[in-house]
């Protein structure tokens, strides 16, 4: 059964439908990973045994019966605990909502549910989904120093990436066959990079909010992080409700992709030499590729401190302020920055944000995508960042920098890995254009993998 829990999601979907795989067995094989594992704690919050062995049981018998729901039908999937799930505590790893259980699924959950997905439990997270690391020394229990910073499937002395940081490390430990995280900012795309991960942040408003805790319900979007383009064609198909998006006969010959400075050039060694052969990888099998600046997304990164602290704070200001002792200080300082931004300044930003929207997409509507490196740096150090604060707050924004392209400009956005550890290539297209994407990603997903 070990060799299975590595497997992608839709590899182990058909090994079920085939009758090749028991999804009781396979979801009992990741629970006692999970528990056996001295990660586990640490990647986990709370695992949720009793539903997902029944679920497994279900799944069981649908198989057996003929009557499976799909593909993710007895796939065991992580949740990031952000997303409400009846009568078990959905806390995003913060102390300041320690104890709150809600009384019914998110949307998406009970979607996957419906769609015979198995919920193994929820993952941690940075605390409120506010950071871009990963990095949670305030929740959790027990006499590890940072209980809720999930390890770095690269690095054991970096960080993973966040927020959804417990997602990403489930699927790379092997502990989950995919994971539903949210991106503000690049919640999905950071930490799928870090961990060498396919990972889909959607379009804004494309997949339901309900039930999901709030940063910022203007930028909040929900997204799988997987082993494959495939498992997140999958994945987000389940989500919304969908049949998944074709993914055969994709190619990237005569595509076109447009490079934007500087942020493909301002980055440091090692995404620079994943991103150098992701492109030399598109180059070779017929891709099409220009640089350029984008004056609008320039102008739309400097309206970032109003638009998102502003937003997060006025969503968290009573409960922060009531306990501010109970949070981790730079993540406390990042939502208290928004303190002092007009309602005014505030409209205006996202008056000025709408109209940078449409030059942006003008400016680039005559390519198939726009691609980045996913993330400027690699992993930081985990001791590091506990001492300097200065540190902190450079490689917080440093992580999100690229990423922060998709939420302000209201793309969706998917991020692979390059073949250079801890390193992501990510390409952009307009709202609501998924499925186009998803075509893209297989294409370049296969070019990658040569």
């Amino acid at each position: 059964m070990r060799e299975w829990l590595t497997r992608t999601a839709s590899e182990q979907g058909r090994a079920i439908g085939e009758g090749a795989l028991d999804p009781v067995a396979l979801t009992e094989g990741y629970l006692a990973a999970i528990k056996a594992d001295a990660r586990g704690t640490r990647i986990y919050a709370r695992l949720m045994e009793t539903r997902a062995l029944a679920e497994a049981e279900a799944a069981r018998a649908r198989a057996r019966n003929g009557v499976r729901r799909g593909v993710l039908d007895g796939v065991p999937l992580s949740w990031k605990d952000l997303f409400d799930s009846a009568n078990v505590a959905t806390e995003a790893s913060s102390r300041l909502l320690a104890g709150r259980v809600p009384s019914r699924d998110a949307d998406v959950l009970a979607r996957a549910t419906q769609a015979g997905a198995v919920c193994l439990g929820k993952t941690h997270m940075s605390e409120l989904a506010f950071s871009g690391l990963g990095l949670n020394p305030m929740f959790g229990v027990g006499l590890d120093p940072l209980p809720a910073t999930p390890p770095n499937i690269n690095d054991p002395d970096a960080v993973p990436g966040g927020s959804s940081s417990g997602a990403a490390a489930s699927v790379a430990h092997g502990l989950a066959a995919a994971a539903i995280g949210s991106d503000t900012g690049g919640s999905v795309r950071v930490p799928a990079a870090f961990n060498d991960l396919v990972g889909l942040k959607t379009s804004h408003g494309r997949l339901s909010n309900r039930g999901v805790v709030p940063l910022c319900a203007k930028f909040d979007t929900v997204g799988p992080l997987a082993r494959s383009v495939e498992d997140c064609a999958e994945i987000f198909a389940v989500l919304a409700g969908e049949r998944a998006v074709d993914l055969t006969n994709t190619t990237l010959e005569g595509r076109r992709f447009l490079i934007i400075n500087p942020y493909a050039e301002d980055v440091r060694d090692a995404p620079a030499q994943g991103f150098a052969r992701a492109l030399e990888a598109f180059q070779a099998v017929g891709a099409r590729i220009t640089r350029g600046t984008s004056p609008a997304l320039d102008a739309a990164m400097a309206l970032s401190p109003v638009l998102f602290a502003a937003e997060a704070y006025a969503t968290w200001r009573e409960v922060i302020e009531a306990n501010p002792d109970q949070m981790f200080g730079p993540i406390l300082q990042r939502f208290r920055s928004g303190a002092e931004v007009l309602a005014s300044d505030y409209i205006a930003a996202w008056q000025h944000l709408e109209a940078l929207r449409d030059d942006f997409h003008r400016d680039t509507a005559g390519y198939d995508a726009v691609i980045v490196p996913t993330v400027a740096i690699l992993p930081p150090n985990i001791a590091r960042l506990m001492v300097d604060e200065d540190y902190y707050v450079t490689e917080n924004l440093l992580a999100l920098r690229n990423t922060r392209i998709g939420n302000l400009m209201g793309s969706c956005g998917l991020t692979l890995p390059t073949g250079v550890p801890s390193t992501g290539v990510m390409l952009l297209c307009p709202r609501g254009q998924e499925a186009r994407l998803l075509r893209l990603g297989a294409a370049a997903e296969a070019a990658l993998r040569g």
